[in-house]
């Protein structure tokens, strides 16, 4: 099933970049640090780096899977598995990024809920949300691709506010270095590996990149970005926080903006929360992006009607979700899920058409 893309709706090598570090650097980054910390403590720094050294080793395989089959999963899956088949495999992908959509959606809601708004409605709010990405997305993919550029641009100046912590951090919190076992750092790689995901989007993009061949080095760029930011992040919060404290706050991040103080503004973290709308933003317009491209890909459905389809069921979907422990649920079924998709399927795949490619030259 050969698809083509015309040239001019390809993006440029370099905005790789920003579509694989808008979609690791979402809303986990609000709360990542003390999840790491309850399995490895204080040396969950070490596996930030070896959960970011692992995407480097998928990014590789999923670059052979694209090259190999020439074009996205669903040209991977018909390669692999024959036309009607490689469809019906390619499906419950639409709904994996349904599941991204909402866990992003949802757990900024709640973030708003607890902070800023008490009584904010997630459905209104949501369908706010879901009408600007409707809108970027009907853009095409550029657009969507320009929305991630932004969104990695204009709230860059975040990362430096953390750094009024300094003055009251004691970075001999982070000593003695390597002081949990093998099995406590490998739990929070993983931990923190479901807290990168979104890098697997490259299969569903590849065939909008011009000369794929050159963007190699800006996904891995990305990446190595995206782990340099949680990298920092974390050192910081383990040297402000005792790891008592930490143990009581859910969104550490946020919790160190507290300290913030600016001449011209009193509550720091209501402006880093409201720039917060712009680091998501690009994450819920790509993976709708991806979920009703495939559904387009396989029921041959217009790719408009498929972004208001899955806008809708999104829309019905985040209602039921209410209480702190449904939203956690749902965050940690979508992170196991990532994880089976990127650490799991992704390699067996790749297996499976390293087998298929040479049966086809035998």
């Amino acid at each position: 099933m050969e698809h083509t893309v015309p040239e001019k709706a390809k993006i440029s090598p370099f905005l790789a970049f920003f579509i694989i570090h808008q979609m690791q650097f979402g809303v986990g980054v609000l709360g990542f640090q003390r999840v790491i910390a309850q399995s490895a403590g204080y040396d969950g720094w070490i596996s930030v780096l070896i959960a970011g050294l692992s995407i480097h080793v998928m990014v590789w395989v999923m670059y052979k899977i694209a090259e190999t089959a020439n074009g996205d999963i669903v040209t991977a899956h018909t390669f692999v598995f024959g036309r009607i088949i490689g469809k019906l495999l390619s499906l419950p992908f639409v709904v994996y990024f349904i599941l991204i959509m909402l866990t992003t959606l949802r757990t900024f809601i709640e973030v708003i809920q607890v902070w800023v708004f008490q009584d904010m409605s997630t459905f209104w709010y949501a369908l706010a949300f879901c009408g600007l990405a409707i809108y970027i997305v009907f853009g095409g993919f550029r657009t969507v691709t320009g929305v991630a550029f932004f969104g990695t641009i204009f709230p860059a100046y975040l990362m430096f506010t953390f750094l009024f912590t300094v003055p009251y951090a004691d970075f001999k919190n982070l000593l003695p270095i390597l002081d949990h076992s093998i099995i406590e750092l490998v739990k929070a790689s993983y931990q923190m590996s479901v807290t990168y995901l979104g890098f697997e989007v490259l299969l569903f993009v590849y065939p909008y990149i011009k000369e794929p061949q050159k963007s190699k080095k800006w996904v891995h760029y990305g990446v190595s970005f995206t782990t340099l930011q949680y990298l920092y992040l974390s050192v910081i919060t383990f040297a402000y926080f005792s790891e008592g404290q930490l143990k009581r706050y859910i969104w550490p991040t946020l919790t160190m903006w507290k300290i913030v103080e600016m001449p011209f503004v009193e509550r720091f973290e209501f402006i880093g929360i409201a720039n917060w709308n712009l680091v998501i933003l690009p994450s819920v317009c790509i993976s709708l992006w991806c979920a009703s491209r495939i559904l387009k890909r396989v029921t041959n459905l217009k790719q408009k009607y498929g972004v208001f389809l899955i806008s809708i069921v999104v829309l019905i979907t985040i209602n039921f979700f209410k209480t702190r422990q449904q939203i956690h649920t749902l965050v940690d079924y979508t992170g196991k899920i990532a994880f089976i998709i990127n650490y799991g399927y992704i390699p067996l795949l790749f297996f499976l058409i390293l087998i298929v490619k040479k049966l086809k030259k035998g």
